[in-house]
């Protein structure tokens, strides 16, 4: 199915989000979907980096625009629709010079898609969790709809004892109005009426102190029940926003929550209602003692102080700050816009648009040195209201919010100073609102989860590592001094969070193997590691040993890889990833010849992956190999299923061969990969741009020595010698006739990085002479770069990362 299509049955709230997306004038909601199949039919991507490619499309854009143009006037749909095509077209001119940015923002638009549709898939998956609830859940709201039950027959009841309340001191009243109108003068009859009237007052007295009483009984229940919503449950659902922020399948919904507060305000403000009663029944008939005028302000105080508590707890921030195309919530940059979503949980319908909401910044701001000051900028102040929440909550959606850095210098006397950096600075958005209904008025105020400010793009992932440590460990919002005395992560705490990061961005978490690599990692081999901990400072200050690049970096370089390049693969389980070189080995060894398996790189910053396989010698001695990782820039060129589609080696007298058979344990390649190939070949092939050469691996049978200090790294022990795919690297060095390179070549102090095994076979001449392959001057268009590019003690790493992609042998 499209995927235009797909976003068009979502459930009403992500059909929401899809408006929002498509509410500017980048790219016009009618565009996309009157185009839907030719757009996502194209590869944009591609159009993004490549100019000519980009104006083709540009150009076909504009003819399909004229031709919905034309079915418009010849099917008689209405003028607007008809104008409003040739706006779009006229608008997209601007593009005419730089095709290649149109082809970003639909790039950008259609990603923008994926994501609500995989948050559309997740949601579902929790619904499908919740209906599994675990029996703790299950008792707890059970109990809850018990109080509350319990709580709403009192109210009834005591509404009945108020109307007979009433009814019994209507009678009293009227005797008694009756007796001092007749003017009875026998005084054993006037006695008679007397008593009659006394028994009458008796009788009311005692209802009044029953009611008081019962009162008081139906206001302990409403406190028990208070205290349950706004202690635990609404602690409870702050907790859960809380870690939904860093990536947790939280259920966030306020839809109960709002159901049970709104149901216990009623009750309260009946309460209310009631006293009001008693007051007026105690302004036409009071008397000495009367139990009304004693007990009656105690109770008034006290339903009021209940109804203040609750109220005061039901304002809350129900999504929290982020920015449209953020790293995450809670990360905003000065001058952009951000959008945050404030929730009232008492949904009265009176109240809809009569509760305005202000928005400001760092109300309780700590006094330190060089804090940074904002003001908020954009639409601040805006009316609660039940049109714009999909459930009919009473929400204030704040969508164009800005923050603008103040100009004054922090400093002076008494304040503190403490060494913090910009993404260790925490700031709070404050809420603030004014309840008023049924002569009771409230002030209330809420306010965000601590955000990290941020001033340029460069920023975001250390800010974003803020985030995940603060909601992770730390169980009070308004803590702003969090990381001047930072406090340590259990190694649970934090292999949950890292799982959360993969969970919320491809609907596949870490299992308990991949955590336990990355725990390696960090506190070497154990036997558990429970009870192990870790430091801000090592998770994303301090570099890991032998690098340039803390854990945090290593970590989110891999997923935003995963996540722009290799999701389906992580998704349906292709990708072991964080498994150790070790392991890897340990793994392969004991499966048939040609089973391998695809890891992370551990020594590559912005995220590298690779491949490994087994192979096994004359003597049947398994031989475990692998490639150099391939980065992001690799797979931006050419799919990863597509170089492990292609990839081959020489082996004996030259026969290409792919040695890639099966997916670890034992799944044959084509039906682990298959569904990903393309279909073209040959000049069709959409990546035939990038496979200009044919990179093979050489390889000679018997051959496990390298002969080349250049490029020599042979593992003791192991019986393998170096080897790099890309640049033909194993064992001895071959020229492409297919004969050892000369000695002197070999031994260079000084090798030409061209000559370093670097194997490339031209489309033009299969079979050059190594002399016109040394004279071809295309061969010295690549800059080399020598640095060792993975720590991987099975493999040779010579070379640069890959810059022309594997070509399929014909």
């Amino acid at each position: 199915m499209a995927q235009w299509e797909k976003l068009r049955q979502l459930d009403s709230v992500y059909l929401k989000q899809v408006d929002q997306l498509y509410d500017g004038d980048a790219f016009p909601m009618d565009v996309r979907h009157y185009l839907a199949h030719w757009i996502e039919g194209q590869d944009w991507e591609r159009a993004a980096r490549d100019h000519d490619v980009a104006m083709v499309l540009f150009q076909v854009l504009l003819e399909n625009l004229d031709i919905q143009h034309s079915r418009f006037v010849q099917g008689g749909e209405s003028f607007l629709q008809q104008h409003n095509i040739r706006r779009f077209k006229h608008s997209f001119q601007r593009y005419q010079e730089e095709p290649y940015t149109l082809a970003s923002i639909i790039q950008w638009f259609l990603g923008k898609e994926k994501e609500i549709l995989q948050n559309a898939e997740l949601a579902e998956q929790v619904q499908l969790l919740q209906v599994q609830q675990n029996p703790m859940e299950t008792d707890s709201q059970q109990n809850i709809e018990r109080k509350m039950a319990d709580l709403k027959n009192k109210v009834q009841c005591m509404e009945h004892t108020v109307k007979c309340l009433e009814e019994q001191q209507d009678e009293f009243d009227f005797k008694y109005q009756t007796h001092n109108m007749e003017g009875i003068t026998n005084e054993a009859a006037k006695m008679e009426q007397m008593k009659v009237l006394q028994a009458l007052l008796n009788r009311l007295d005692a209802s009044r102190k029953s009611m008081l009483s019962g009162m008081g009984v139906l206001l302990d229940s409403a406190e028990e029940l208070l205290c349950v919503l706004v202690r635990e449950e609404l602690v409870q659902w702050q907790r859960r926003q809380q870690k939904a922020c860093i990536g947790a399948p939280d259920n966030t919904c306020l839809d109960q929550l709002e159901k049970w507060f709104t149901t216990e305000a009623e009750c309260l403000f009946q309460v209310r209602k009631f006293l009001k009663k008693l007051e007026e029944l105690m302004g036409k008939v009071t008397y000495e003692h009367d139990p009304v005028k004693k007990q009656k302000p105690a109770l008034q105080k006290r339903v009021d102080s209940l109804l203040t508590s609750l109220l005061k707890s039901a304002f809350v921030v129900e999504t929290q700050p982020s920015m449209p195309q953020g790293k995450g919530p809670l990360v905003l940059r000065t001058n952009v816009q951000f959008s945050v979503k404030t929730r009232f949980l008492v949904k009265f319908p009176e109240l809809n648009h009569a509760m305005k909401v202000n928005v400001s910044m760092d109300r309780e701001a700590p006094q330190v040195k060089w804090y940074r000051r904002f003001n908020v900028l954009g639409t601040n102040s805006k009316a609660l209201n039940m049109a714009e929440s999909m459930s009919g909550g009473m929400v204030a959606d704040f969508r164009h919010l800005i923050l603008k850095e103040q100009k004054s210098g922090g400093g002076g006397k008494g304040i503190h100073e403490l060494s913090l950096s910009v993404t260790e600075e925490l700031h709070i958005i404050n809420f603030d609102t004014e309840f008023l209904l049924h002569d009771m008025s409230v002030s209330l105020e809420t306010s965000s989860l601590p955000v990290v400010i941020i001033s340029n793009s460069s920023q975001q992932q250390s800010a974003w590592a803020s985030v995940l440590w603060f909601n992770m460990l730390c169980l009070e919002p308004k803590n702003f001094l969090f990381f001047a005395n930072c406090p340590v992560a259990t190694w649970p705490q934090l292999g949950e969070m890292l799982s959360w990061q993969f969970l919320s961005s491809t609907t596949r978490g870490l299992d308990s193997n991949q955590l336990d690599m990355i725990a390696h990692k960090l506190f070497g081999k154990q036997q558990s590691y429970d009870a192990y901990k870790i430091s801000w400072t090592k998770f994303s200050k301090e570099n890991v040993p032998n690098t340039n690049f803390t854990l945090w970096v290593w970590f989110d370089g891999i997923l935003v890889m995963v996540k722009t390049h290799l999701e389906n693969l992580w998704k349906d389980g292709s990708i072991m990833g964080f498994v150790s070189k070790g392991k890897e080995k340990t793994l392969l060894k004991k499966k048939q010849r040609g089973t391998f398996l695809l890891r992370f790189s551990e020594s590559i910053r912005d995220g590298g992956i690779t491949f490994s396989w087994v192979d096994y010698s004359l003597t049947g001695e398994p031989d475990v190999r692998s490639v150099q990782p391939f980065t992001k820039v690799d797979l931006s060129q050419i799919p990863f299923h597509e170089i492990i589609r292609n990839f081959q080696i020489l082996e004996a007298e030259n026969v290409p061969e792919n040695p890639l058979l099966f997916l670890y344990p034992d799944t044959p390649k084509v039906e682990a990969f298959g569904k990903y190939y393309t279909e073209k070949s040959g000049a069709d092939n959409p990546y035939i741009k990038y496979i200009k050469t044919k990179l093979v691996f050489v390889s000679k049978e018997n051959t496990l020595e390298a002969k080349s200090p250049v490029y020599s790294d042979i593992v003791e022990g192991e019986g393998s010698g170096p080897m790099n795919p890309r640049y033909g690297l194993c064992g001895e060095a071959f020229g492409l006739s297919g004969d050892p390179l000369p000695p002197e070549l070999l031994l260079s102090p000084d090798p030409d990085p061209m000559l370093s095994g670097a194997m490339v076979m031209s489309e033009e001449d299969l079979i050059p002479t190594f002399q016109e392959f040394l004279n071809d001057p295309n061969v010295y268009e690549n800059s080399f770069d020598w640095d060792n590019d993975d720590t991987d003690p099975e493999v040779a790493l010579p070379g640069h990362p890959f810059t022309a992609p594997l070509q399929p042998c014909e």
